[in-house]
């Protein structure tokens, strides 16, 4: 999952191939949209990555759950989460450093995504550590923003630019902060990144939205 970093140029629609219907929109994460390339073998090091990271998502839901209030587990789930979020980075690189496109990768790394933040989100309102209005808030966003980009496909594809990655690194920033057994007057400071990470991801949300409407618009322009 690769998110574009440059917005389509207006000047070119006629011009500009049709995206391909089969392949996903870019992530917010991951800067490549819908090519029209040649797939590559699944077999690779960055889908191996995305299925290791799937893999670790029961097993850090299952580190915070049954174990919430134990400060050996909260930070062994703090290290769990880490790692899962930077194999997140590290596929993203390799998949564009060998130019290396496929099925699984476009469709798993997304679910990967939203599967571990949502869980990560879920597991510490379930806790009663963060309240419920902001995980709903944050993964109805997430999701939603999901399903408009495969969507709005059929229009061209929705540039991903710098926000969603600030998002994305405050968001798990503000999540490791939340897990580690901090005491309370540094846990103010986790408050303060998740109160951050909550505005960026909403602002983010309705850029997106703008995106999305924009264009539809030139897509099907008024008469």
């Amino acid at each position: 999952m690769i998110d574009d970093e440059h917005r389509p140029d207006a000047t070119s629609d006629k011009s500009r191939p049709r995206p391909d219907r089969d392949a996903l929109a870019p992530s917010e994460t991951h800067p490549v949209g819908p090519l029209a390339e040649p797939e590559t073998s699944p077999w690779n090091v960055p889908n191996a990555l995305t299925a290791f990271r799937i893999v670790l998502v029961p097993v850090f839901a299952w580190m915070l759950l049954v174990h919430p209030q134990e400060t050996g587990w909260r930070f062994l789930s703090a290290v769990i989460f880490t790692v899962a979020i930077l194999t997140d980075t590290l596929d993203g690189y390799l998949a564009r450093k060998h130019n290396i496109i496929t099925r699984f990768g476009k469709l798993a790394d997304p679910i990967a995504d939203k599967a571990l933040t949502g869980m990560a989100f879920i597991g510490l309102s379930i806790i009663d550590e963060l309240p419920w209005w902001v995980t709903v808030t944050i993964l109805v966003r997430e999701w939603g923003i999901t399903i408009m980009r495969f969507v709005v496909l059929r229009y061209g594809v929705m540039a991903a630019g710098r926000g969603g990655k600030i998002k994305t690194v405050t968001q798990a920033i503000a999540v490791i902060m939340y897990l580690l057994p901090l005491p309370p007057q540094v846990h103010v400071l986790a408050v303060v990144v998740m109160a951050i990470a909550w505005l960026i991801t909403m602002v983010t949300g309705l850029d997106y939205v703008r995106e999305a409407i924009r264009l539809r618009r030139r897509a099907h322009p008024r008469r």
